[in-house]
């Protein structure tokens, strides 16, 4: 009878154990999103940490139904666009933009990264430009935070003098937080023997620094990354003959339709998707598969991937990034 009563309990703990594994092998944190690959011991991975422009989502003042149930169960992917690199050879890590979010999307990143990455910052950070949702997140670094020691933060020229004359940004250099590090447009800043990034200048508001995008390169492909332009008919480039150069590319879709916000939208130029998507039709499938929308304002349909934007983007042949992906280059 003893030895009954055992097998019975060692069968029912083993059936427990069983059904546990099972709930938790299935169950995802982050249910909904795209979870980053398994990571590449030698190679670049680029991970998303964010989508949406500056503003945020829910974003301030706004009583819209996109954004009225998020202030009441907010959507934790919902982070300004930010990308994460890492070189998985030299073992180390670059930011692209410090954003609101930083200090969630450091431990989301550091989270998927290994314990290879025992610190939750990056050995360098690289901007775009001085508009909120790309910059502010550097107050985090500061003695009312964390308190970092001498962070790289590569910039322009415009950008960088911007951080060293303004405060409070000025503070972070004067207590030695960051250490600015000047870039220059089309000159590649060759951070190991298997990446590059390049500055690349566009077209935009530049009311306190220029603004720039980034061309990424891996040992065996390139990224594109344009979160901010006015229009591509004002770039001195032609975004057709860019994309034969790269295998991925990150641009902006800040809005999908003229008519998108209550105010003239020409007070805030961004090419829309549907814009973009016309000037793009004549490619060839395999040119708009490397088109990834980004940097979505909190109006943006495209956030609703049932939408019917949403849907038509995937049937004309482009992407949608998502936070939480990662790209191998």
């Amino acid at each position: 009878m003893v030895m009954k009563r055992f097998i019975f309990g060692l069968f029912y703990v083993c059936v427990c154990l069983f059904f546990t594994s099972a709930c938790t092998s299935g169950s995802n944190p982050e249910r909904g999103h795209k979870p980053l690959l398994k990571a590449d011991s030698t190679g670049i991975s680029v991970h998303i940490l964010g989508t949406i422009q500056d503003g945020g989502s829910p974003h301030i003042g706004c009583d819209r139904q996109c954004c009225k149930a998020l202030f009441d169960q907010p959507d934790a992917s919902r982070k300004v666009v930010s990308l994460g690199i890492i070189d998985h050879k030299a073992g180390l890590r670059y930011l692209i933009e410090a954003t609101p979010d930083l200090p969630s999307q450091l431990q989301f990143w550091r989270s998927k990264c290994g314990a290879r990455f025992k610190s939750i910052l990056p050995d360098a950070i690289f901007l775009t430009h001085a508009h909120i949702g790309h910059y502010t997140g550097l107050m985090y670094l500061g003695r009312e935070a964390l308190g970092a020691k001498d962070i790289p933060v590569f910039a322009m020229p415009g950008m960088k003098k911007f951080l060293a004359t303004n405060g409070p940004w000025n503070q972070l250099v004067d207590l030695g937080n960051i250490r600015l590090r000047e870039t220059k447009a089309d000159s590649s800043i060759q951070m190991s023997p298997q990446l590059q990034i390049m500055p690349i200048r566009v077209p935009h508001r530049d009311e306190y620094s220029e603004t720039v995008g980034f061309k990424i390169f891996g040992p065996n492909k390139r990224l594109l990354f344009i979160p901010d332009i006015d229009k591509w008919g004002l770039w001195e480039r032609d975004i057709v003959e860019e994309l034969k150069n790269v295998d991925y590319a990150l641009i902006d879709a800040t809005f999908f339709a003229d008519g998108e916000i209550n105010r003239p939208m020409a007070e805030v130029p961004h090419p829309f998707v549907e814009e973009t998507m016309a000037l793009l039709d004549h490619l060839p499938a395999s040119e708009k598969k490397k088109v990834f929308f980004i940097h979505f304002n909190h109006t943006n349909p495209l956030l609703d991937s049932n939408s019917v934007a949403a849907l038509k983007v995937d049937s004309l042949g482009f992407n949608i990034a998502q936070y939480g992906m990662e790209i191998k280059l």
